[in-house]
């Protein structure tokens, strides 16, 4: 299983940019492409086990599905695929190599708690 490098992977990338003293973290979010060869589950169960003990215990990870998307040179087309199969443009029909959205496997964004401020007033 893979995808636990990848959690861990994910879980130093972030804990090392924290900055000194950032407030705590809720969620981390990533963007996995249809064919970036990740299965969103198990990188979600993968997630838990490598935030045991660093800076992201006790968050979320929040996946977001990239679906395959192509490009036609010929039509200027881009098409949104149902699957990882099937390679044609919606337009036309021509089948198409150029693949613009589907390979991503980064780490999107990182969602901190609110810091306490001192003497705020309702």
């Amino acid at each position: 299983m893979h995808e636990l490098s990848v959690a861990h992977a994910i879980v130093t990338t972030v804990v090392e940019a924290l900055p000194p003293g950032s407030p705590r973290v809720n969620e981390v979010r990533v963007r996995i492409g249809a064919l970036s060869g990740v299965v969103p589950e198990a990188l979600q169960f993968a997630y838990e086990v490598a935030v045991d003990g660093t800076a992201l215990a006790d968050t979320v990870l929040l996946i977001e599905r990239v679906p395959v998307t192509v490009h036609c040179t010929p039509c200027r087309t881009d098409t949104t695929l149902e699957g990882i199969t099937g390679f044609a443009c919606s337009e036309c029909g021509r089948p198409t190599a150029d693949i613009v959205a589907g390979k991503e496997l980064e780490v999107a964004q990182v969602v901190f708690s609110e810091p306490a401020t001192a003497g705020r007033q309702s």
